[in-house]
């Protein structure tokens, strides 16, 4: 008798059972809100359902450390007959996780791709001037992004708007760089931040209200195994090769970078590991 049967069946299992939870429709429980005036972190998100995603480290940095996270929806897919109904699944998992959110367009930008980005400079530009705009208004502390290489073609495309964006802008404007992975991992994240099991249901809970993408493709169900996994790698990527893992159930990996002097500049040396009984805002070297 395997000894690992049942363990591994309890996976199955659980993804079976999770079929019947509901999506969307969960009642919001209250949490404090952040200041007006608090200080901005950015979630440029290629897609509708990216936000709950890599929401992470922004859920620890509203939470925690008072931030005000605004959800910028940078597409709202290129499915033209799914681009409202989609804005209103965001708003509704944006509003069960407390984040705000901004449109870029009335059915969001069209052609974020690297192939847009050199064929069609005019339709770029304009999108750029969009971007830049919203840096502009909000003067964020912290902008999150894909990083350059996570496969899909609007991820790409959109962390390539956003520098873009951030190069237009006056020399003196800074901010932190939080750059992202879901479709292909990053070769070298310099940050992994564990996720306790309320946040992550409760990004699994906004998550679901994105009703007809998690019912055509479950991918919320396996989103807890993504997490975990990360703390495989992350342990070595993050931590150096041959590290021991630390005691992390789920996390998220980061690249975070400082953009000053119009470019980017590392943030620190090495990488970092931040538990959820660490203050996320040590990123950034910000004190309480």
């Amino acid at each position: 008798m395997n000894p690992y049967l049942n363990f591994v069946s309890s996976f199955a299992r659980l993804v079976t059972e999770g079929k019947s939870l509901p999506l969307g429709g969960i009642p919001p429980h209250p949490k404090p809100a952040p200041k007006p005036d608090a200080p901005v972190a950015l979630i440029f998100s290629p897609h509708p359902d990216d936000e709950c995603i890599i929401g992470g480290l922004a859920l620890r940095l509203m939470r925690e450390a008072g931030l005000r996270v605004i959800n910028v929806a940078v597409t709202q897919g290129s499915n033209k007959e799914r681009q409202q109904p989609r804005l209103e699944e965001l708003r509704n998992a944006c509003r069960w996780l407390g984040f705000g959110l901004e449109q870029t367009a009335p059915n969001g930008l069209e052609r974020i791709t690297p192939k847009a980005r050199a064929g069609d400079p005019q339709h770029w530009a304009a999108c750029v001037k969009v971007i830049a705009a919203t840096l502009a208004t909000h003067q964020p502390r912290v902008v999150f992004v894909p990083h350059e290489g996570d496969w899909n073609g609007t991820h790409i495309g959109t962390h390539f708007l956003v520098m873009d964006a951030l190069k237009s802008l006056p020399a003196s404007f800074e901010t932190f760089i939080v750059e992202n992975e879901f479709w292909a991992p990053m070769p070298a994240p310099n940050l992994m931040v564990e996720s306790s099991a309320e946040d992550v249901a409760d990004m699994l809970a906004a998550l679901s209200f994105h009703v007809g993408e998690v019912q055509r493709n479950p991918y919320h169900l396996r989103m807890p195994a993504w997490l975990q996994d990360n703390v495989r790698r992350g342990a070595e990527v993050v931590g150096g090769q041959g590290g021991a893992a630390p005691d992390f159930m789920f996390a998220t990996l980061y690249r975070v970078r400082r953009w000053k002097n119009g470019g980017v500049e590392a943030a620190y040396g090495g990488g970092r590991q931040i538990g959820v009984h660490d203050w996320p805002g040590s990123v950034f070297g910000w004190s309480r």
